[in-house]
């Protein structure tokens, strides 16, 4: 199987390059699956898992939103964050997901923009749930 070079960038750091057989990805129309040859392309990412595979290793990340750019030579992951499996605090995930949940339930005095704050802290608290118990980690 042909392998390609995955970058997964954050404005911090460079926090992932490596050759890869496979990603999975969330975009803004749906999931993703890029091999070695897929077409040029770029889109928008959800706040999902980012799942690769290098030989028989799975490795999963928990992307807060960013853009995925495939290139001829490699795929560019630009994230607001990228957390991998084993870096993730499960407890203060937890911890945020009820926060949120309480600011969701809790609409009186909210504007919208507060509202939207708190329905983006829920899903990014969700997918580092998702991603730290996936057990792909690297």
């Amino acid at each position: 199987m042909s392998t390609f070079l995955l970058e997964i960038v954050t404005p911090e750091r460079l926090v992932f390059s490596e050759q890869v057989d496979r990603l999975k990805a969330t975009g803004i129309d749906g999931e993703l699956g890029i091999l070695a040859g897929h077409i040029p392309m770029v889109t928008p990412l959800k706040v999902a898992p980012l799942a690769f595979q290098a030989g028989k290793q799975r490795t999963t990340y928990a992307i807060q939103g960013g853009f995925l750019e495939v290139r001829a030579d490699k795929v560019v992951v630009l994230a607001d964050s990228a957390e991998k499996a084993t870096e993730i605090d499960l407890d203060r995930a937890r911890a945020a997901k009820e926060r949120a949940e309480r600011r969701l339930n809790n609409r009186s005095g909210q504007d919208h923009t507060d509202f939207r704050r708190a329905e983006l802290a829920l899903q990014r608290a969700m997918n580092r749930i998702k991603v730290s118990s996936s057990g792909e980690n690297r």
